[in-house]
């Protein structure tokens, strides 16, 4: 079989899969709108036996797979950990609970129309797609050869082991290309984890550093003695001592006067790196020689040793940088780009890192290294452990934000999100160009909270009723066989601002898009499904400011099904085209907070998506060689390979009446064509990760990447 054949084999099973997958969550949505809609059900609420036992049946399942991982991975401790988390529940008398995280309930009480039942549901179905990837994140480590749980403790081993005997020759002589600086700012460090930092960094394979470490003016009386006997120890060790405490901005540029590197690296008091980490880092700076900051991935470390929450992060993406700071550890920068881009600035005290990397984002390319390389500590007085242990830190990242926005030429007001650390930033628009809506319809209608509706009509009506954009015009395509009615009904919705093109030809989404947009005199082109139903008024003022920046090409919404659960949040690539986060309750969050931020992806949805009308011709617009299915996925790889970002926004949102129970399909000659085409791209998503598990959209790591639960033995 050749190497393409066997591309298109891979994408045509996941492809599949995707597509069962659909169908089993349209087989339960069915099965539990039947039991609800029953004629026995008369109090609205719904009736609901088979989620209930579904949901009791994962949580004891994920409580199980958790417990036995721990043991699987850590057998001695894991051992341990159980015996005295159940001497302690015998001691106490409290009765076994489940080691699964608390589960939100909806609101039985509010249900009392078709759609308050439809939404209940919904999000307890999300929350059983939440269930499975917990049991599957943990199932697959506990399944896991045991061989390869022992080749990844003998790499470990092998890494320290490489490490300290490049540790005896380095503390000797230390040769000067290419110096990396280690920066890390000292204050009252607890004597355990002190030595540990300075373990950790002194056992790097990589030898060509220095370590440069500046007492804050510590009270505790052990730091400055450990830190003398660690410089007597290693020649490669520096220490400063302030004469005054100034906090971590002062005593970090401090450092960052002293160091001779050509690269630094910030690691706090705290935290552990990887053996390999600077050997890794320093490695991707040779092969992009023109990156001026490079992050890797990391994970938390628990008081008790145990690491969990890999954070395994997309390449390079500046939109999600914006709205939080999701390259915190690991940071390596070249020394002569921080000291131009000003350093480190006091009055972003709490959010220093933040405001580097936005003002290095700012200077040059910035290079990514899949694997965690840093263990960030869960310390009491650490964000990583509390996000009120430093308040004033959110607002400093929020400031950092809109300085940044200033910088770029970004006219917005920046505030901050839903979260803790997540930031909107509120495009001013410059004008108000004229946006055509395109709608293909045949006119469908559809069975809607209990209520049958003409969709297009719906779809039409709600922008109309509840848009805040002023400048709008509808380009509905038709086909001839759509009723009069609905035409009349379509043009009495959107008054004088409709423009209706009849279309004879056989089905093609691309050609009715593209017909569409030839009739449109607006430039910008959103293409909407007839299916849809506006949700945020300000949804098109929202990607109109994205498509302000040159370098965007194209920008595309939220779309929630029916019931609430997520339908689109932009697409991922991991071996075939497949929908991220697919069938999560609406008001998840997602891994690392995803789900609520804006962020670039590889292609977004052409149920709800905006481009400019230059950059759909520059790239060739809809390939009607793809009538039915991968239209978009094929329009978004061009827009990508000429150049331009593609943004998803959670702040752009419509509902998306595409039924789950539909039989997704897709033609052999469409999947082939799409490989064909794309067969690099399709398995090489930027903005997906090689430590996650191809095939799948919901982030899961590959087996023993993923880290202990929180959630085993109770708490962090």
């Amino acid at each position: 079989m050749s190497e393409l054949e066997g591309l298109r084999t891979r994408a045509r099973g996941l492809v599949d899969r995707h597509d069962s997958m659909l169908r089993e969550l349209g087989r339960i949505d069915y099965e539990l709108h039947a039991d609800a809609e029953a004629p026995s059900s008369t109090s609205g609420k719904p009736n609901d036996p088979l989620i209930a036992a579904e949901r009791t049946r994962l949580d004891r399942a994920v409580a199980v797979a958790r417990r036995r991982q721990l043991v699987r991975l850590m057998p001695w401790r894991g051992r341990v950990a159980l015996l005295r988390r159940i001497s302690r529940r015998l001691l106490a008398g409290s009765p076994r609970s489940p080691l699964a995280p608390p589960v939100h309930e909806p609101a039985r009480e509010a249900l009392h129309s078709p759609r308050d039942v439809e939404a209940a549901l919904g999000e307890e179905l999300g929350h059983l797609v939440l269930l499975r990837t917990e049991l599957a994140r943990a199932q697959q480590d506990v399944l896991a050869p045991r061989r390869a749980i022992i080749r990844r403790g003998l790499n470990v081993r092998r890494d320290r082991m490489r490490g300290r005997a490049v540790a005896r020759k380095a503390s000797r002589s230390v040769p000067a290309i290419p110096r990396v600086s280690v920066l890390t700012a000292v204050y009252d460090t607890p004597p355990h984890l002190l030595r540990q930092v300075l373990q950790s960094v002194a056992q790097q394979t990589y030898a060509d550093f220095e370590h440069i470490l500046v007492d804050d003016r510590s009270a505790s009386p052990h730091v400055a003695d450990i830190l003398r006997r660690a410089a007597a120890d290693d020649r490669r060790r520096v220490v400063i001592t302030r004469a005054q405490n100034g906090g971590i901005v002062a005593a970090s540029a401090d450092a960052l006067a002293a160091a001779r590197g050509e690269l630094v690296a910030l690691v706090d008091h705290d935290d552990l790196l990887e053996p390999t980490a600077l050997e890794r880092m320093v490695a991707a700076f040779t092969e992009q020689p023109d990156a001026v900051m490079a992050y890797s991935d990391h994970d938390i470390l628990t008081a008790t040793g145990r690491r969990f929450d890999p954070f395994y992060k997309p390449d390079f993406s500046p939109e999600r940088l914006r709205s939080q700071n999701y390259i915190t550890h690991f940071l390596v920068a070249r020394r002569s780009e921080v000291v131009a881009a000003g350093g480190f600035r006091s009055d972003f005290d709490g959010a220093q890192d933040h405001d580097l990397a936005l003002r290095l984002s700012e200077r040059g390319p910035v290079a990514h290294v899949p694997g965690v390389l840093y263990h960030w500590r869960q310390a009491p007085d650490s964000v990583a452990s509390n996000e009120d242990a430093k308040p004033y830190a959110f607002d400093a990242g929020r400031r950092a934000v809109a300085d940044h926005c200033v910088r770029v030429g970004i006219d917005a007001e920046v505030v901050h999100g839903s979260l803790k650390g997540c930031y909107k930033v509120r495009r001013r628009l410059a004008a108000t160009p004229l946006v055509s809506i395109v709608i293909p319809t045949r006119g469908s209608r559809g069975l809607v909270w209990g209520e049958e509706r003409d969709l297009v009509v719906s779809a039409v009506a709600s922008i109309e009723q509840r848009s805040s954009y002023p400048a709008l015009e509808f380009v509905v395509v038709a086909d001839r066989a759509t009723p009069p009615h609905v035409l009349d009904d379509v043009r009495s919705a959107a008054g004088d601002r409709i423009r209706l093109v009849m279309f004879d030809e056989p089905f093609n989404f691309s050609r009715k898009c593209n017909v569409g947009a030839a009739h449109a005199t607006g430039d910008v082109l959103l293409f909407l499904n007839d299916d849809t139903e506006l949700i945020a008024p300000d949804s098109v003022e929202v990607m109109v400011g994205h498509l302000q920046s040159t370098d965007l090409g194209m920008v595309g919404a939220k779309l929630l099904f029916a019931d609430g659960r997520l339908q689109h949040a932009g697409h991922v690539y991991p071996g075939g085209p497949i929908h991220a986060l697919f069938g999560w309750p609406g008001s998840a969050v997602g891994p690392h907070r995803m789900a609520v931020v804006a962020r670039e992806c590889s292609g977004v949805t052409a149920a709800a998506a905006a481009m400019r009308r230059d950059v759909f011709d520059a790239v060739g617009r809809f390939d009607e060689a793809f009538p039915v299915n991968f239209n978009d996925v094929d329009l978004c790889l061009r827009v990508r390979r000429h150049g331009y970002r593609i943004v998803w926004t959670p702040d752009a949102e419509w509902y998306h009446f595409e039924s789950a129970t539909r039989e997704a399909g897709h033609t052999k000659e469409e999947l082939d064509l799409l490989t064909s085409r794309w067969s690099f791209e399709l398995f090489h998503d930027p903005y997906f990760n090689a430590c996650l598990l191809p095939g799948r959209n919901d982030w899961l790591p590959r087996p023993l990447l993923a880290g202990v639960s929180p959630h085993v033995l109770g708490g962090r």
